[in-house]
């Protein structure tokens, strides 16, 4: 089992930027695809990026291709996502998620662990 925490939510203007972080317990994160994800309510979760298990390699949604970085450090069991910036249309829950999928997996269903979500609230 993985258990997955995730902060650095919050509410900012927009041009902002905010870090959010994903702490991982109960298992090593090195062996998985790292995801992270957002949900606005009424709609569907959307892939926004992932990692590789190495960190080698990243994937991400066209809408925040070059805005949004994301990055992992195994030896502390953590997963960030960098989220420069910032548009109102980026306003959501934002949810870290781990599987054994490939990297160009967006499919949320194929994600084996997920957090409870971090709010992010980017105002105009």
């Amino acid at each position: 089992q993985v258990q997955l925490v995730e902060s650095g939510g919050g509410l900012v203007q927009a041009g902002g930027s905010l870090r959010l972080s994903c702490a991982a317990s109960g298992r090593t994160l090195s062996t998985y695809t790292m995801g992270w994800f957002r949900q606005v309510p009424g709609q569907a979760r959307e892939f926004v990026a992932s990692i590789s298990w190495s960190g080698r390699r990243t994937y991400y949604t066209d809408s925040v291709k070059g805005r949004f970085t994301i990055s992992r450090d195994n030896a502390k069991n953590m997963v960030y996502l960098q989220t420069n910036s910032l548009k109102p249309e980026d306003t959501a829950v934002y949810y870290c998620a781990a599987g054994l999928v490939e990297l160009t997996n967006t499919g949320a269903y194929d994600y084996n662990y997920w957090g409870q979500g971090t709010q992010v609230t980017v105002s105009s």
